[in-house]
């Protein structure tokens, strides 16, 4: 283990405007991590040198390792890639470190390199002096560009030289440093990233209280595989839109970021990216295209029922057992008739799913899979829609990619499984063994039974993706003051607006009304022997905690009388006992995110169920 830093290695690189981490003849950069401290799912530090320190910050990907321990406060990291960005509300610089290793554990104190004695500090400065001015490598051993090579010539004749009248995207990777999409963040200042149109949307117009407009997003892919959303309104979305074109590649600058909308994002970045008229895109030049690397998050077939109906894509792999021949389907929008071929795939979870191929996956891949099935070929498919056709099934969409025979650990695996015991193995299918509730999407009450201690004590969950849980426990307190519904269309129960003369306006209907109905949007705390916490309940689950409509319980709420029915209601609903299926997800309030729990269902405790599952429990412990 490494027990020193790299002396003067920060104040190296903030002098060195030219710096680039990812350079390939960079000396190595080894510092200690001092001050670590957690800022929502992430974790902040000052690198220090020995001589120097200069605030930094990990990005998410690095967060297990500090929590595994790898990771210390005082340790010694390597830094591998980093970018130096500029903090906007100060003059001040900090490293955004999105690659490292831990090299020396934790230290009893700071590196503190200004002690040394008076002879050494002598020596150092006078080896500093002789040291030659033209030389690239500084005593520090990180390499600088000489400042004579930055002065002798302006920006334009460097690139007039190297490129002559290159194209404005050429000039563009010439100047500016080319930011991987994972190392962007909302607190940045400029950057300029390389992407590839992935996905492009259709341009919609809206009407809200503030107006009329129009809006659309684009899918944008980098060279490692990461993807973000970009979306431009109005005068943005009208000077983009033609220029923006499927399967280009494109310089894109002066955006900005905010945290993704969960329940509307459709690519896994935590962030999403907002273009307006005053943002640069340059298409890049032939030969700086590339083609993005295809990364997969793949969920086992056994898994899927958590995504039934809901708006996540999900990945898959899979061994093919079966594929149809290809059929016609007619739809209903437009009356088209558009090819269809149905595959079923397995995994080794020994359950089997039907994935539906449509348009040109049908007759082109499709047809492909149809001459090889007899060779059980592994796929992968990126982009599914899982619906509940016979319990669970997979649809592909425009977006979707599918891989034959990937070269990837997870095929490797999964076929040699098959080879070896799978082709022998009995398999059923997901939604045979589906009870009604897991149908709706909710799964089974009696999977993934965790205590309330396991969720509340691990702040980290349902960052990347939601994760789920089914947990018993009693509701033992609802706030009578909360905001406990909003007013919502009859006919889609999206939240509506009062109308300017009468009556209630739902931008999703485009309709007026003169009637609403109220739908439950409320926090109760649920309390178990482990511990407690806030559960978000919306309407359907809300009414069955309650034991009323949201209308029935506000005209309690305003009636009268000597005894508070609105209260009595309200007490009666505490301290009764339910198992509860739930989502844990990652919210962002007041710039650090915090766990949102989200009932998906509620059901009374079946006593007879809750006792088979302590059998079970109790059998594997004994045969453990």
């Amino acid at each position: 283990m490494q027990t020193s830093v790299t002396p003067d290695a920060i104040s190296a690189v903030l002098s060195n405007p030219s710096f680039d981490s990812s350079s390939s003849d960079r000396s190595e950069i080894v510092v200690q991590v001092v001050d670590l401290k957690p800022i929502g799912n992430r974790y902040t530090f000052s690198a220090n040198d020995g001589k120097s320190k200069v605030k930094a910050m990990f990005t998410a990907s690095l967060t297990p390792e500090i929590i595994s321990g790898k990771i210390q406060n005082l340790g010694l990291i390597r830094l591998l890639d980093f970018t130096v960005n500029d903090i906007s509300s100060k003059s001040t610089k900090y490293f955004l470190v999105t690659k490292c290793e831990a090299v020396g554990s934790a230290l009893d104190s700071e590196i503190n390199l200004e002690g040394k004695s008076e002879e050494e500090a002598g020596e150092a400065k006078r080896q500093k002096l002789d040291h030659s001015p033209v030389s690239d490598v500084v005593s520090t051993g990180i390499t600088l560009k000489p400042k004579q090579e930055v002065v002798a010539k302006s920006a334009s004749q460097i690139i007039t030289e190297q490129r002559g009248n290159a194209a404005p995207a050429a000039r563009m990777s010439m100047t500016r440093r080319v930011h991987p999409l994972v190392s962007l963040n909302p607190y940045q200042g400029s950057w300029t990233i390389k992407v590839r149109v992935t996905n492009k949307g259709v341009m919609r117009n809206y009407r809200n209280a503030r107006g009329e407009g129009c809006v659309f997003n684009v899918e944008l892919t980098d060279e490692e595989g990461t993807q973000i959303q970009a979306t431009m309104f109005n005068d943005a979305a009208r000077k983009f839109y033609d220029r923006f074109q499927l399967g280009k590649v494109y310089y894109i600058s002066r955006g900005s970021l905010k945290l993704a909308n969960k329940q509307f994002k459709t690519v896994q970045n935590d962030y999403e990216m907002t273009l307006n008229e005053n943002s640069e895109v340059e298409e890049a030049s032939d030969e700086e295209m590339f083609v993005p690397e295809t990364k997969f998050n793949f969920v086992p077939i056994e898994e899927l029922g958590m995504y039934v109906n809901q708006r996540e894509l999900i990945d898959l792999i899979g061994v093919v057992q079966s594929v149809s021949p290809t059929m016609s389907i007619r739809r209903r929008t437009d009356n088209e008739m558009i090819p269809k071929r149905d595959i079923t795939l397995a995994d080794e979870s020994k359950k089997t799913v039907v994935v539906s191929l449509w348009n040109n996956l049908a007759t082109g891949i499709g047809q492909e899979l149809l001459d090889m099935a007899d060779k059980s070929p592994v796929i992968a498919i990126k982009s599914l829609k899982v619906g509940d056709f016979q319990g669970v099934s997979l649809s592909t969409i425009s977006r979707s990619n599918v891989v034959i025979n990937p070269e990837s650990p997870e095929a490797k695996k999964l076929k040699s499984w098959y080879d070896s015991e799978g082709k022998e193995t009995s398999m059923s299918s997901i939604g045979s063994g589906m009870s009604p509730a897991a149908k709706n999407g909710s799964w089974s009450m009696y999977t993934d039974r965790v205590p309330l201690s396991q969720i509340t004590s691990n702040p980290s969950l349902g960052e990347e993706k939601p994760v789920f849980f089914s947990t018993r426990g009693y509701i033992s307190f609802i706030k009578p003051d909360q905001t406990m519904w909003y007013q919502a269309c009859k006919t889609c129960s999206k939240k509506v607006t009062e109308a300017m003369d009468s009556g209630y306006w739902c931008e999703g209907c485009q309709k007026k009304d003169e009637e609403c109905s109220l739908r439950y949007i409320m926090v109760v705390k649920v309390s178990d022997s482990t511990g407690e916490a806030w559960f978000s309940s919306f309407n359907e689950e809300a009414e069955k905690i309650i034991g009323c409509s949201a209308d029935e319980l506000n005209k309690l709420r305003s009636e009268g009388g000597e005894v508070n029915e609105f209260q009595t209601k309200l007490k009666e609903a505490t301290w009764s006992s339910h198992v509860f299926r739930i989502s844990v997800t990652q919210n962002e309030y007041n710039g650090e995110k915090r766990q949102r729990v989200t009932v998906k269902a509620v059901a009374p405790v079946d006593f007879a169920a809750e006792s088979r599952l302590l059998l079970q429990d109790i059998s594997k412990k004994n045969n453990a």
